[in-house]
């Protein structure tokens, strides 16, 4: 790819979400807004590499945008025979802090009571996150045409309701607030497999979230759990290469985010005597992994307690494919292998696959390659492929080092 084509691979992947979601607010529709996005993206395609790259990309990428959308309009006006809606030629609200806000409103929009909470999430994700329909399919665990119809359907229900673009008011929140804590860490999750524009605009948005709903056990929790995953990003990648939990090197992990969040998560098990809270007891999990000197001294049995009173909350497959994981730590390959395959609905999640592979591998057994190739068929990052596969190949079956993979 050229060098102008590189750099808007770059801005599409680093700034495209922020360009639609000053869009959407300018326009009111996401439909629009997506459409004149992907135009202006192929106008740059097209002249940048001939006129070279303009010194404000993303101010460059807006202002085709917003054009193409004003011509969308007047055309479809003009069609019906009725009057184009006036549209600003100039971003009114150009800095830092309003960009955030914007953001924060397409959550808000793409999460409202209207739609159900699978809706939400699922829009909220192809939206923000950027995701195609087939990622956002895999993450949510559905066959891709569910998927699609299911997109298709929200936006026309957000068009035909005219759902309003904007944070809602103090009492509205309550009711968004598991559709945005879902989508939020959703985008967090996506980037934490490697695509750090995405890990850092989830911890953005946990942080927002948090400062409107400062003692919401939900938006405390949620805030814990990215802090605390985040603070280990440092020592995740080397040279682009994944680097296994048990491998990493903890002096490089960031201090201060790990007691920022060790503090949120006293402050949410303090909001949550009674009843817990599915992200302050995630939270505290990490916290488990943060907090031991090094690997071998995680106290497991902790980990696996948080993870059982976790499920008495949020009984899921990848909860319960976590927690299997840490019992592989405890107790050995074969203990975790039968909970794994007991596991039902994960067919198409590329973790699932990988962690049969990780623990076949351990048990010396040769089906480890075909899981692995498995977990590439879902889906799962090249990088994690790649470097579970040179481990397989060098390490000697049934004797290679304890670890998994960071899914998330």
């Amino acid at each position: 790819m050229t060098g102008a084509g590189d750099a808007v691979a770059r801005l599409v992947r680093d700034e495209g979400t922020r360009v639609l979601a000053t869009l959407v607010r300018v326009t009111g529709s996401v439909d629009l807004a997506e459409d004149a996005v992907q135009d202006a993206v192929v106008r740059a395609l097209e002249t940048w590499p001939r006129d070279g790259v303009p010194a404000n990309p993303r101010g460059w990428l807006l202002v085709a945008a917003r054009h193409r959308a004003v011509d969308v309009v007047r055309r479809e006006a003009k069609r019906l025979g009725k009057e184009a809606v006036a549209m600003p030629a100039v971003d009114p609200y150009p800095d830092p802090m309003s960009v955030r806000d914007d953001l924060l409103r397409l959550v808000f929009t793409c999460c409202h009571p209207a739609l159900s909470l699978e809706a939400q999430v699922a829009l909220a994700l192809r939206t923000l996150g950027g995701l195609s329909t087939a990622e956002v399919a895999r993450g949510l665990l559905v066959p891709e045409a569910t998927m699609a119809k299911r997109l298709t359907r929200a936006k026309q229900k957000i068009a035909q309701a005219r759902i309003p673009y904007r944070v809602p008011s103090a009492e509205e929140l309550p009711s968004r607030l598991a559709g945005v804590a879902s989508t939020v860490y959703l985008i967090f999750n996506e980037g934490y497999t490697g695509r750090v524009v995405l890990l850092a605009e989830g911890v953005r948005l946990a942080r927002l979230l948090a400062s409107l709903m400062p003692d919401e056990p939900t938006a405390l929790g949620l805030l814990a759990l990215v802090l605390l995953q985040d603070a280990r990003r440092p020592a995740r990648f080397s040279s682009g290469v994944p680097v296994l939990l048990s491998e990493q090197d903890r002096s490089r992990w960031d201090a201060e985010l790990i007691n920022e969040g060790v503090e949120l998560v006293g402050r949410g098990l303090r909001r949550t005597p009674a009843l817990p809270n599915p992200y302050v007891v995630q939270a505290a999990i990490a916290a488990c992994h943060d907090l031991a000197p090094s690997y071998g001294e995680t106290n497991w049995d902790a980990v696996i307690s948080w993870y059982d009173v976790l499920l008495s909350v949020q009984d899921t497959p990848v909860v319960r494919l976590n927690r299997a994981a840490a019992v592989a730590e405890r107790d050995g390959p074969a203990s975790a292998l039968a909970l794994v395959d007991a596991l039902a609905g994960l067919d198409d999640y590329p973790w699932w696959h990988a962690s049969r592979a990780e623990l076949l591998h351990r048990l010396g057994s040769p089906s480890a390659f075909s899981a692995l190739a498995r977990a590439e068929e879902t889906g799962l990052p090249a990088a994690h492929v790649a470097h579970l596969r040179a481990r397989m190949e060098s390490e000697n079956p049934g004797q290679n080092a304890r670890g998994f993979d960071e899914s998330g």
